[in-house]
């Protein structure tokens, strides 16, 4: 079954997804599969127009470039895509451009320069995950640094992945990866990565949907280099990582942090993620005043799904709302950030203390928005927007584990089944604007 609010597909739904080459087939049929069992909506929703795009592509996944974007029939809406009709206009057959608040790039805000980033430890992690790959796993698992393979990935469980599954590989494999998860997240960051498996683990197994239990992939994209571009991909429910590497340059994003149920008992011990993401969330919030509030709050209710630049939004445009951080006092200023640091403070010390400076020189450009509660156990949705970071965090409806936490499935949107988004706008996630200036710039590229 699908839930037409959410998108996602039920454990149970869908057989157990395919691996390899073989998984840009099965896209398309995922993809038309959801159509068929629940209608535009669904599709909408789940992936934008990057659904309509994935349904019309061939059975070999060449993509039709030129298919309509948005099918008769297709609800409508402003370009950003969510809930409640809209629709995102980006799709894969579509060129990458980047997250806009008005369709046009901002230039220059991203240029190839050192940063003192310790990047050899993550390019030795990632050198030594390939190579203890067989054959046959390495064709799976490694694609080129331009590949759009960067863009496919998903936050729901039932997506047909490319790469090489933690599922299929060895003891011994799969502490290759967890080393280089580790080289390239802070403590903070790795912790995420590890309590979310373990509570999707925990939760497949209580409702007996074994099989996306370990549903996350592994893709490598370009060869591991310290002078050459290349990165990789760490996708699966409710988890996703995208890290880029050029030298001593390292973009983290998209990525997408979530959980359900965010709080659950494993063997007789409390098990809780993203708790201080959320408590920090409510701070900011619960910190303005009510004329502050009155231009930060959109509406006091809210939606299931509000997340605008999900997975198939690349090139969302949404304009600035809420509060501009100049209105707010230093002490909401410094819990703005810390809101901000709770998810930059993932990648690793040095990545991520570059990027901090990089969102101080544009605070005064950043805003902060909400919708839904404020009390301390309410549902909400808020917005970090500024022309280089964009983070959401949206409390979702009890979808496939409500029955873990006294919920019905498909009820109001609950503090359990979060849903969080970072991105880099104007046109730097996937280091893509990096890229380009590197194969632009370089002479061994002509």
């Amino acid at each position: 079954m699908t839930d037409s609010t959410t998108g996602e597909l039920e454990p149970q739904a869908e057989p157990q997804p395919e691996t390899g080459r073989r998984a840009h087939a099965g896209r398309r049929n995922f993809m038309r599969k959801v159509f068929l069992a629940s209608g535009a909506t669904a599709v909408a929703t789940m992936g934008g127009a990057g659904a309509w795009a994935a349904m019309a592509d061939d059975a070999t996944g060449t993509a039709d470039a030129t298919a309509s974007a948005t099918p008769s029939g297709a609800p409508s809406g402003g370009p950003g895509g969510g809930a409640g009709g809209s629709m995102p206009t980006e799709g894969i057959t579509e060129e990458f451009f980047g997250l806009t608040t008005d369709g046009k790039r901002i230039e220059d805000l991203y240029t190839i320069h050192s940063q003192k980033v310790a990047t050899g430890p993550v390019t030795a992690a990632a050198q030594a995950f390939l190579a203890g790959l067989s054959d046959s796993e390495k064709s799976d698992a490694q694609f080129a640094v331009h590949s759009t393979e960067w863009r496919l990935w998903s936050n729901t469980d039932a997506y047909s992945r490319q790469g090489v599954s933690i599922a299929d590989l060895s003891d011994e494999k799969n502490a290759l990866g967890e080393a280089l998860l580790k080289a390239a997240l802070s403590a903070q960051g790795l912790e995420t990565t590890q309590l979310t498996r373990k509570i999707n683990k925990a939760a497949c197994e209580a409702v007996n949907s074994t099989q996306y239990a370990e549903a996350y992939y592994w893709t490598i994209m370009g060869t591991p280099s310290a002078t050459e571009p290349w990165g990789f991909q760490f996708d699966g429910h409710h988890l996703v990582v995208n890290y880029f590497v050029l030298g001593d340059q390292v973009v983290m994003s998209p990525c997408f942090w979530g959980c359900e149920p965010t709080s659950i008992e494993i063997d007789g011990t409390k098990t809780e993620v993203m708790q201080e993401e959320i408590e920090a969330a409510l701070a900011v919030v619960n910190s303005l005043d009510s004329t502050q509030q009155s231009s930060a709050v959109l509406k006091s209710e809210k939606d299931n799904d509000e997340i605008t630049a999900g997975a198939f939004t690349d090139n969302a445009v949404v304009e600035y709302k809420g509060i501009l951080a100049t209105r707010l006092t230093a002490v909401q200023r410094k819990l703005l950030l810390t809101l901000i640091d709770r998810f930059v403070g993932k990648a690793r010390d040095d990545v991520a203390k570059v990027q901090k400076a990089e969102i101080r020189r544009h605070l005064a450009e950043t805003y902060f928005a909400w919708m839904g509660g404020t009390a301390a156990e309410s549902a909400f949705y808020c917005r970090i927007q500024s022309p280089v970071i964009w983070i959401e965090v949206d409390c979702q409806s009890p979808f496939a584990f409500g029955s873990l936490y006294g919920e019905t499935n498909g009820g109001a949107p609950t503090q359990q089944h979060l849903h969080c988004v970072v991105r880099t706008p104007n046109g730097n996630d996937y280091g893509k604007e990096l890229l380009r200036q590197h194969l632009r710039t370089s002479p061994h590229h002509h």
